[in-house]
């Protein structure tokens, strides 16, 4: 068990964390979420013992262990196998089929395992890494984004993985969808604190807005209760029969605190550039063939027209010619046959998954975003600054200081400069957060030109993607409709041979698990219809007091105006008696809220571990 106990955390006068913590309780896999820059890494590095919070406390278990994937690429063996392999426990060293288990379902064929780790791509090389900690069986398992470079099987792959792992997980990652599958409760950074519920995305985000609706409905309300205080104060602070009253209130308002405005946190909000294209046909791909070794091509006589208003989603395994395609159709590489036309008048904008690399680290934001175009101005930079959530003296910083999914918003902003009427993307989500995925959608809906879109993040697939190019069995196929569609028809062949089956010991069968189901609601039912009722019933009397205090106060108010003291006496003496009251019920109500929770969920873990 994992407990984080009031950290602060703070860079310069940038403050990420201010007593913030939550815990990680046996068997709970965490999805943490948060704005880029508001600390998540830090938070994970904190933990991992590479940083350390400037106040608070982090601590687990003696001899707890953690495994975090590293981004960081070291290899220091000749083979796969061998360097995969240096992950495993002390005591099953030898275990070598427990690695070429992990290393099959994150995509390495079984030829693959004698080959030398440098010969393959970055995003493999990241996957061994994967492998390496996933075979060392940690108590806590942390992944930060595990699923850039992986292709939508593998993702799969470790979705099911991870989803019977026996132990807790706490993983960030851009892919809703896939932290949504994976995990059983969401830990959010919001406002420098963290928010842990059960539940997914939806729920926590649901909850933070409601909680954000009630905290300015309750300043509201406080502030207009204040003023209602200091308005009696300075009107009856001269009569000396409500002196009593005055001072009361008086003290009441000096021991009320008040509650800052919520600064509103901005989102991405930006859309794409349009430039009307007048023609039927963007782009025409004709017998296209391209192979690295002539024996061996990638892409063989492929054919594809682009439309207007064109979705297209290039879906497939790593290493299969996606990332290629679209180079190819950016005339980055050259094609060995065919043809590549794209029609006058078309303009297209390339993002590609390394092009971060291709910014210059001497650039201010700003003198980047000028430099991409030869149109742009100081103003529209500036603009797009703003949209890309690079505001004021941001856009004056350094593009060698920016974080992986800063310097990605940079990229995005490259390609607002221009009028466009076709996006070529090449895994843009990798590098942004949750919102800013959202954002991204949204913007490519309402983008009036063509995309065509390599992309692994499967919410992507079933938001946007109206056609698919699909790299399968050495073949490029074009499908017609969408993801959903191709899934439905097409199966999941290649994820139901890679999953990772969860062993059950003493495996109920339905009927068991509905019959002990049935009996743990129906002991939950006699234990919480008490509670509940007491509940309502406590409810109901502290909103008829509420009424009456409201009644009273208007007496009062009345019985000042006409200076009948004898009835003022006789009121006071009322409203203390209902606010005493109030003050005990609520009391009441808070301990039976408790009770309620504490028996919710035994009960509910109860059923949870009867249906595992």
């Amino acid at each position: 068990m994992l407990n984080i106990d009031a950290i602060s955390k703070s860079f310069g006068d940038q403050f990420l964390l201010d007593q913030a913590g939550f815990q990680i309780n046996p068997g709970e896999r965490v999805g943490l979420v948060g704005r880029n820059g508001h600390g998540k890494t830090t938070l994970l590095n904190m933990i991992c013992g590479q940083d350390h919070p400037d106040e608070g406390s982090i601590s687990y278990p003696s001899g707890y262990r953690i495994g975090s994937l590293s981004q960081k690429i070291l290899f220091t063996e000749n083979r796969i196998i061998d360097e995969a392999m240096l992950g495993l426990l002390e005591h099953e060293k030898d275990h070598y089929w427990i690695a070429e288990k992990i290393l099959a379902g994150l995509g390495f064929s079984q030829d693959d395992l004698s080959k030398d780790p440098l010969q393959f791509s970055g995003g493999f090389q990241v996957r061994l890494n994967l492998a390496k900690v996933l075979v060392s069986k940690p108590d806590l398992l942390i992944l930060d984004e595990p699923t850039n470079y992986l292709d939508i099987t593998s993702i799969r792959w470790i979705s099911q993985f991870l989803v019977a792992w026996p132990r807790e997980v706490l993983l960030v990652t851009h892919d809703r969808g896939f932290m949504d599958n994976v995990v059983t409760h969401i830990a959010g950074i919001h406002r420098h604190k963290i928010k842990k519920i059960k539940g997914d995305t939806a729920k926590y985000y649901l909850q933070v807005a409601q909680d954000e609706e009630v905290y300015e409905k309750t300043r509201l309300n406080e502030e207009k209760r204040k003023k209602e205080i200091e308005v009696f104060i300075t009107r009856f602070r001269a009569k000396a029969r409500l002196a009593n009253m005055v001072q009361s209130r008086i003290k009441t308002l000096k021991k009320s605190q008040t509650k800052d405005k919520l600064q509103k946190l901005k989102d991405l909000e930006f859309e794409f550039n349009y430039l009307p294209f007048p023609g039927k046909q963007l782009l025409m791909i004709e017998k296209l063939s391209f192979g690295w070794q002539a024996e061996n091509p990638l892409i063989k006589n492929f054919s594809l027209t682009v439309y207007p208003n064109d979705r297209i989603a290039i879906i497939g395994k790593n290493g299969k010619g996606k990332t290629t395609l679209l180079k190819l159709i950016n005339r980055d590489i050259d094609y060995s046959s065919g043809s590549v036309k794209m029609n006058p008048g078309v303009v297209s904008g390339y993002f590609e998954q390394t092009n971060v690399q291709s910014l210059n680290d001497n650039f201010t934001i700003e003198e980047e975003l000028i430099m991409s175009s030869i149109h742009s101005d100081r103003q529209a930079a500036r603009n797009i600054c703003g949209a890309m959530m690079f505001e004021k003296d941001s856009a004056l910083k350094k593009i060698s200081i920016l974080s992986g999914g800063e310097k990605s918003r940079v990229m995005l902003g490259k390609l607002l400069m221009s009028s466009l009427n076709l996006l070529l993307l090449d895994e843009p989500s990798n590098h942004l957060d949750i919102e800013a995925c959202d954002s991204f959608i949204s913007a490519l809906h309402n983008f009036e030109g063509a995309v065509v879109i390599v992309t692994h993040n499967e919410m992507f697939l079933h938001s946007l993607a109206n056609r698919l190019v699909i790299f399968k069995n050495d073949t490029v196929d074009i499908y017609e409709r969408t993801y959903q569609e191709f899934l439905d028809k097409e199966g999941r062949e290649e994820e139901n041979n890679a999953t990772p089956k969860k062993i059950k010991t003493a495996a109920l069968s339905k009927k068991e698990i509905r019959q002990k189901k049935s009996e743990i609601i129906i002991k939950k039912s006699k234990k919480i219809k008490p509670v509940k009722l007491k509940i309502e019933t406590l409810e109901n009397d502290i909103d008829k007091n509420e009424q009456l205090i409201t009644q009273i106060n208007e007496q009062l108010l009345e019985a000042s105006n006409n200076q009948n003291g004898k009835k003022i006496q006789n009121l006071s003496k009322k409203l203390a008696k209902f606010e005493n009251l109030n003050e005990i019920l609520f009391d009441d109500l808070e301990i039976q809220m408790d009770l309620f929770e504490k028996i919710e969920r035994l009960y509910k873990n109860q059923i949870e571990e009867v249906e595992r």
